[in-house]
């Protein structure tokens, strides 16, 4: 049991990485740095495979394991320790966070191989990892913390990495303001847990609430302000407009940070933390109604927009809702198996949108693409497996994923049909926006000037971590396969412990009709033939309709609804709106008031005025000092002649 007697070593790797390349790397060649920064997340994902291993021999009653290594802080009753934790929920997040991170960093070798500060690269992207790993081993509130602000630090580097690009240095401020607001309130969160159940141990925490649970109005309001910092980091309404400026950083931080870890950071607290969200109904309810609108709000942008990357970005917005739609109706399993394959289908959709910008000499504008499927046919063929995948087209992995949501959403224990409807309709703008995206990049003429650009296919370092993702795209989600035939869904089984083992009590119904059990071959009708499906294929062949048997038609929808297309195109105008509302008044005051009114006027007022005051009193009294002995001599006559008068009138008073 080494590993498991060390789980900081997990961490270990990657900041070790990270430091050398800080300290080093920029005097070395790239293929040292490329040497520890690839070495040490490989030696993380082969140190998480090991882990696993030794995990699956552990008794039900030793899980979750807990690594307790040293007291961190004492103030009182608050005491934190560094302790890390392991259960089925850590794994499933140590392996996808490790190998899909791994793969990056592997394609980042090829796409960075010609930008400056490769070193600089490579080492902020291995510190994403220490941080992002320490979030979800964390066994306490606190560590988390640290890997929740940690992540939203990388994210601030890795999107202003080219920092002298004003858009970019202005996306990654954002990106950093935006999700503090939302940590505002997950502080909040964290120190009313304390007061509540003092303590911010996870084990503590779960086990108090399950054996003398507070007032409902007390876990509502702390679920609620934990939401709030996953609203932030997860980029859901209203605190999505940070993701999408992010891609101006490079395409492997997008997806890295904007796909597959950082962004879901704020499902897997959620899921976490269900032993709380589960007695807190109407918290459950907030988390599906963010949910299910973002999803559907952000896949309406979605279909307008023409940059790649963008397209992408409101797309990983819509994911994430689905996600918290699962959360919300209490379908964690659902969730987190969605929150899987989605880095599998959505690092695969940012890593060949890459390879594609790559060939075209970095243009992200589709409207400058087509033709491009015999050119680079390796970046094609992936990039539709991971769009039949994110389409929930049956067979591949988001279709396993995503009607485990929806069906959760329509029939589960929590279910609500509004919520479900706009899943459904989201999820067929997905496939319909999706499908668009691959028919102008890749179909049709060219609409580039085919002398200028000469399209070339990616290197192996990119292409091999596309294959790898392709082949996950199709069969990572086929754990659930055997449910589709009235069988098991082994992945919702594999984590039932971490979602039952604290969960509440529910009465069970005085009288239980048994339903007929359904034959397999009608489960697996039903399953095909569902509107998730159903709306899936109607979104690819309105695609198909529109951009490949009738080109001019979007043209001409867009014109015949120009106030909606331009209402899209402008992103609903949050930005302008936010900009007019909250940004504007803020810099007005922070410049006339607390600039020039309290900073210049009161505190370098009473600063500069001592000062003046200090200057003006010793020039007066410099001028006592003439430097002529007969005035010094003087002076000292009437100071000792005053000084004698008042000693005798003090001494007459005695």
């Amino acid at each position: 049991m080494f590993i498991l007697d060390h789980l900081w070593i997990i961490l270990a790797l990657p900041l070790a990485g990270a430091a050398i390349n800080g300290l080093l790397g920029k005097r070395w060649p790239q293929s040292a740095v490329n040497s520890v920064a690839v070495g040490s997340v490989t030696l993380a994902f082969l140190a998480v495979a090991e882990l696993v291993r030794e995990f699956s021999q552990l008794t039900p009653d030793q899980i979750p394991f807990v690594g307790n290594y040293f007291t961190w802080m004492v103030a009182g009753p608050f005491k934190v320790d560094f302790a890390l934790q392991v259960d089925q929920l850590t794994v499933v997040m140590l392996l996808t966070v490790s190998f899909v991170g791994m793969l990056i960093h592997i394609y980042s070798t090829g796409y960075m191989a010609h930008e400056g500060g490769y070193y600089r690269f490579f080492s902020y992207l291995n510190l994403f990892m220490f941080f992002m790993l320490t979030l979800v081993m964390a066994a306490n509130l606190i560590v988390m913390f640290v890997g929740w602000e940690g992540v939203g630090l990388c994210s601030y580097l890795l999107i202003g990495f080219w920092f002298l690009k004003k858009s970019a240095a202005d996306a990654g401020k954002k990106a950093f303001i935006v999700t503090r607001i939302g940590d505002f309130g997950f502080t909040v969160g964290v120190l009313l847990v304390f007061a509540t159940f003092q303590s911010v141990d996870f084990g503590t925490i779960f086990k108090s609430v399950s054996q003398n649970a507070p007032a409902e109005a007390i876990l509502t309001t702390i679920c609620i302000l934990l939401f709030t910092g996953a609203i932030g980091k997860s980029a859901q309404l209203p605190l999505y407009v940070w993701l999408p400026d992010a891609m101006e950083g490079p395409t492997p931080v997008s997806a890295l940070i904007h796909a597959a870890t950082m962004v879901t950071a704020g499902v897997y607290m959620v899921a976490r933390m269900n032993p709380l969200f589960s007695r807190a109904p109407v918290a459950m309810l907030v988390v599906a109604i963010v949910g299910a609108v973002t999803a559907f709000y952000s896949a309406t942008i979605g279909l307008v927009q023409t940059d790649i990357k963008k397209v992408l970005a409101y797309s990983t917005v819509s994911q994430l809702g689905y996600m918290f739609l699962a959360c919300g109706v209490g379908a964690y399993a659902a969730g987190i198996f969605h929150l899987m394959t989605h880095a599998f289908f959505k690092g695969l959709l940012f890593l060949a949108a890459g390879s594609v910008i790559h060939a075209m000499g970095g243009e992200q504008d589709m409207m400058k693409m087509g033709g491009l499927r015999s050119k680079i046919p390796v970046t094609y063929w992936t990039m539709f497996i991971a769009t039949l995948a994110i389409a929930g087209i049956p067979g591949f992995a988001g279709f396993f994923s995503k009607d485990a949501i929806l069906e959760a959403a329509k029939s589960g224990p929590n279910a609500n049909l509004v919520l479900w409807l706009l899943g459904v309709v989201g999820a067929g703008l997905t496939s319909f926006y999706m499908f668009r995206l691959v028919f102008l990049t890749f179909f049709g003429k060219p609409r580039y000037d085919e002398h200028k650009v000469h399209v070339h296919e990616s290197p192996k370092n990119m292409t091999a971590p596309l294959i790898i993702l392709a082949f996950l795209s199709i069969f990572g989600g086929w754990f659930a396969a055997p449910k589709l035939v009235g069988g098991i869904d082994y992945f919702e089984k594999f984590l039932a412990p971490v979602f039952s083992a604290y969960a509440p009590q529910v009465a069970e119904p005085a009288v239980i009709i048994a339903e007929p059990a359904a034959s397999p071959a009608m489960e697996l009708v039903h399953a095909l033939t569902g509107w998730p499906v159903i709306v899936g294929v109607l979104g690819l062949l309105v695609a198909w309709w529109f951009y490949i048997k009738n080109p001019d038609a979007p043209k001409r929808l867009a014109q015949s609804v120009r106030g909606l297309y331009t209402l899209l195109l402008n992103k609903y105008y949050v930005d302008e709106i936010y900009a007019a509302l909250i940004v504007r008044p803020l810099l007005w005051i922070s410049t006339n008031v607390l600039w020039h009114v309290v900073d210049e006027g009161a505190i370098d007022g009473v600063v500069n005025g001592s000062a003046r005051i200090a200057r003006e009193s010793g020039g007066e009294l410099r001028k006592l000092q003439s430097g002529n002995e007969r005035s010094y001599a003087t002076w000292i006559i009437i100071g000792a002649v005053g000084f004698t008068c008042l000693l005798l009138v003090l001494w007459g008073k005695r």
